[in-house]
């Protein structure tokens, strides 16, 4: 099916509506480069809606100008696990109904989703011309997956459904992917000493009970649920915040998270050798980590430990991947707005990547 934009906006402005899964950080901050490349062009107009959290808890905003928050649907975290039931039974699902309704997508030209269910619906509702952009859309091609059930499949297919699909993953597998981008580069002074741990889904309790008996090692933790910087012997704590937790990471000396898609590559990029938790009962983050484990590109964790934790400490760095930084390739392919023809978009993509030697040859050899 060919997309495109109304013929009176597509040799002048066009108007995009960009929904954006804001449950996490790596959503917002994928939308952040994006928007960032927007704002510098004339002939796009773009309005940001963001679902999957409470107003006040957003932060770092101010790229996505008169952004719009929803309740929209996300997913219920407890100690490190996707609770699915409870995410269910939790749903809102009367006031989201109450917001596709009510939400006018007519003065728009084309729906880029971001795993976001309300503008994803609303678009499909009013016949809206939509297109995914996201990792999640990775997963509806053939690509590395690990325990993704019935209901996993079926989710994907429902909660934020659009015409098209372009996936982004750390390889192609000769689909519609493209690569991440990636803004920050390694620096070239020397690094710290500093671990940085990122495990916002995980208690507090339990990543401190993890951390303590290693005195030797400094780490710098980022919570959402930590109000104010304090710092407790070899453990600084901090509430969540961009320039902050970039400077940390720039520095630091490997990278402790959960499976997100995004703080992987930037660390990848930067070369920091990374621990990964998947969120259990979370498919994605669990082929996030088959992924990078098979590509010796990170160390699994599917348990916060110590013992495994101390180990890590004094293994390699890895080798750094290179991605491209500039969206401007993929806002002018979206202004031309033929849809279904990615061949030569994730071809020019896929040039602005570059693995190191040991990495190509896992590549290979796992027959990617």
């Amino acid at each position: 099916m060919l997309l495109r934009c109304s013929a009176l906006r597509f040799w002048c402005d066009m108007k995009i509506l960009y929904g954006v899964q804001g449950t996490g950080n790596g959503h917002i901050a994928r939308a952040r480069i994006m928007a960032s490349a927007f704002a510098e062009r004339s002939d796009i107009d773009v309005d940001f809606v963001f679902t999957g959290r409470a107003p006040e808890k957003y932060f770092d905003m101010e790229v996505f100008g008169h952004y719009r928050t929803y309740c929209g649907l996300s997913f219920i975290y407890k100690d490190g696990k996707v609770k699915k039931w409870d995410t269910v039974r939790q749903a809102n699902v009367r006031q989201f109904i109450h917001d596709v309704k009510q939400f006018d997508a007519g003065e728009y030209d084309l729906l880029i989703n971001d795993f976001e269910p309300v503008t994803a619906w609303a678009a499909k509702r009013q016949g809206l011309p939509s297109l995914s952009i996201s990792h999640q859309a990775a997963f509806a091609y053939d690509v590395p997956k690990r325990g993704n059930s019935l209901f996993d499949t079926a989710l994907m297919k429902i909660f934020a459904p659009t015409q098209q699909k372009i996936g982004v993953h750390w390889y192609h597998f000769n689909q519609p992917i493209i690569p991440p981008f990636v803004v920050d580069k390694p620096i070239s002074h020397a690094k710290s000493n500093h671990i940085l741990v990122y495990l916002p889904f995980e208690n507090i309790s339990d990543i401190r009970d993890m951390l303590e008996p290693l005195a030797d090692q400094t780490f710098i933790c980022f919570h959402p649920d930590i109000e104010q910087a304090d710092t407790q012997g070899h453990i600084q704590w901090n509430p969540t915040s961009k320039v902050h937790f970039h400077k940390a990471l720039q520095n630091c000396n490997g990278v402790v998270a959960n499976g997100g898609f995004e703080l992987s590559s930037e660390a990848l990029q930067l070369g920091k050798k990374l621990l990964i938790k998947p969120l259990h009962g979370q498919f994605e983050q669990l082929s996030n980590v088959f992924m990078l484990d098979s590509l010796n590109l990170c160390q699994p964790l599917f348990q916060l430990d110590t013992d495994v934790l101390e180990e890590w400490l004094t293994s390699e760095d890895i080798e750094p991947i290179t991605f491209p930084d500039n969206a401007n390739l993929l806002i002018d392919w979206i202004k031309q707005g033929n849809y279904t023809d990615t061949k030569t978009l994730c071809e020019t993509l896929w040039k602005n990547v570059h693995y190191g030697d040991k990495t190509r040859e896992r590549l290979l050899s796992l027959a990617i």
